[in-house]
């Protein structure tokens, strides 16, 4: 009764498998999460999956890299589309996480030879993250790797295919012949040749622009522009795309607070863990923040450190926390990483700043010669370190005679370096020198 009920056409349509195949692979990749920090998360998945049901899913399209298609502009030969198997029977995860499907090619590699590209399409409403493409044993080549590391858009916010292409590097005179008018339409691409702006976030244009939109010159405060000329040919930006200004062509206009983020392309934005992390710091930083400055209100003397005691006080004071099992938990098993990296764990100090590495150790490490010398030459102008001189070290050591300091400089150390290099003029001079050091 059940025997044949795998052969139905509707289940074939719902797992996506593809007859007559000689190609099997498999897809990486990382959808839209449920739970993310975009609303438009779960309305996407639904109707990715209203796509998918209706036939309009994820398709591959592989693209041979040695047989061209005369009737293609000697391009290389296209095969059939594929659509990715089972995309039903994975539900959206929680939390951003790889999702593996199989796909299936009918390429016959005696006809069709090598593939070396291959183009991927996106029906759905919403985008994904493509990570891989991988065809197992192809016959004669073995193993076939298309790394992506991409977000791919729904096919109509693309006035063309996106194409990808196999792990293997060659020499510009060395690309098979079949794959060249690919590159060179992906090179066109990428420098937006061909686009107009405004760019959205789904654009892929990667292109240097002058610094054009520094003034407002409809609102009578124009710049120069900044870069592109002979003198002066640097810094550069991103290119965006936005409109002139209306009284100044060369000008380009600004964008408000209501117009949206500077245009970067999404493949170049914060993946949803870096956004966390970036998000929970700042939320940090702005809880430390307010420390120093409820001290200042409390304290006789506002915006000074008494001590350094007082100065310690900021790495070890704080509100040690109880160890709670449960909340433990809970903050390992919650999908939101921002969640996880503001919500403090048990035996964590709050309203504590970092202890800084230098004084982790010893507490006065950073008074040292040897930490000030670190310091300046990892700081924005070690040329400012010069040669340490005789004559420099000995006014020094007078000025300081009165005083107590921690430094390597040892009256010794000045005597030997004293009579080797200039004899003194007299006995009284030498010892003068060898007492006060």
């Amino acid at each position: 009764m059940f025997g044949n009920i795998g052969k139905i056409p509707i289940i074939g349509d719902l797992t996506g498998s593809n007859k007559n195949a000689h190609l099997k692979g498999n897809v990486v990749l990382v959808r839209k999460t449920v739970l993310g920090l975009d609303v438009t998360s779960i309305a996407g998945s639904l109707l990715d999956g209203i796509g998918e049901f209706l036939g309009r899913g994820v398709t591959c399209q592989l693209i041979s890299s040695t047989v061209v298609d005369p009737n293609n502009g000697n391009r290389g030969k296209l095969g059939a589309e594929a659509s990715l198997e089972q995309w039903l029977l994975n539900p959206p995860p929680l939390l951003s996480s790889e999702n593996q499907f199989r796909v299936t090619f009918d390429w016959e590699v005696e006809k069709q030879g090598i593939p070396g590209a291959i183009i991927v399409k996106n029906n759905h409403a919403s985008e994904f993250f493509l990570k891989t493409i991988t065809l197992n044993d192809v016959p004669g080549h073995g193993t076939i790797v298309f790394v992506a590391n991409s977000w791919i858009y729904p096919q109509s916010k693309y006035r063309y295919n996106r194409v990808f292409f196999s792990n293997d590097t060659y020499l510009p005179s060395q690309m098979p012949a079949a794959l060249k008018p690919y590159r060179d339409d992906e090179l066109r691409n990428l420098r937006g040749d061909d686009q107009q702006g405004p760019y959205q976030e789904h654009d892929r244009v990667y292109r240097y622009d002058v610094y054009n939109d520094l003034g407002l010159p409809d609102s009578g405060n124009p710049r120069p522009v900044l870069g592109g000329t002979k003198e002066l040919p640097y810094p550069r930006r991103c290119r965006t795309g936005r409109k002139p200004t209306k009284s100044d062509p060369n000008s380009e206009s600004r964008l408000t607070l209501v117009d949206g983020d500077v245009y970067v392309p999404r493949d170049e934005r914060f993946g949803h863990i870096k956004k966390s992390d970036f998000y929970g710091y700042a939320i940090k930083a702005l809880v430390n923040a307010v420390i120093p400055a409820i001290r200042t209100y409390v304290d006789l003397s506002p915006g000074e450190f008494d001590s350094f005691k007082d100065i310690m006080k900021l790495y070890e004071g704080g509100i040690q926390l109880p160890k709670i099992p449960a909340l433990e938990d809970l903050r390992k098993q919650f999908p939101l990483e921002l969640v996880k990296d503001v919500l403090p764990v048990g035996g964590d100090y709050l309203l504590k700043l970092p202890m800084p590495q230098i004084i982790k150790e010893d507490k006065t490490g950073w008074m040292t010669d040897e930490e000030f010398g670190r310091e300046i030459l990892a700081g924005v102008n070690p040329m400012l370190v010069k040669r340490l001189t005789l004559s420099c070290a000995l006014k020094f050591l007078e000025f300081n005679s009165a005083r107590v300091f921690r430094s390597s400089l040892r009256g010794a150390v000045l005597t030997r370096a004293s009579t080797a290099t200039t004899p003194a003029p007299s006995g009284r001079r030498t010892s003068r020198t060898s007492s006060r050091a």
